[in-house]
């Protein structure tokens, strides 16, 4: 890409790419060709630096609605339904594990709730049920 190019167009410019016809944001040069990113994510692929110009509103609009109804329609897979471990009873460990749970569900955080159950079952299978490699 030459320097004319490299000034017309910055990083993270929408961008077209006429010899494909796809739209991606410009990521930067790599010898004579521009690296594109599709919007939405996906695998960068190379054009040559000639070949690319801004996008326009429509083609910008165009690539973002594309983008959005893959991410609409992707896969969502089951995320297992699993019980709350037990905190084994006298252990300080299991105990501050089991109430950082509880105060999250009590909060409503969800995230933190299933943090607090991954420490917990960490802490199960490291310290009472043999070791975390198992």
């Amino acid at each position: 890409m030459d320097e004319d190019t490299e000034r017309q167009i910055p990083a993270g410019t929408v961008a077209y790419d006429t010899r494909s016809d796809k739209v991606g944001e410009y990521r930067g040069a790599a010898g004579p060709y521009a690296l594109l990113r599709p919007l939405g994510g996906g695998r960068e692929w190379e054009a040559r630096a000639e070949l690319i110009r801004p996008a326009t509103a429509e083609e910008r609009l165009s690539a973002e609605v594309r983008a959005a109804n893959r991410r609409s329609t992707a896969p969502t897979y089951p995320v297992p339904d699993l019980p709350a471990p037990e905190p084994v009873p006298g252990c300080a460990a299991c105990a501050e594990f089991a109430g950082r749970r509880e105060a999250a569900e009590a909060g409503a955080d969800a995230s933190g709730s299933t943090d607090a159950a991954v420490l917990l079952r960490r802490h199960l299978r490291g310290d009472h049920w043999g070791t975390s490699g198992r």
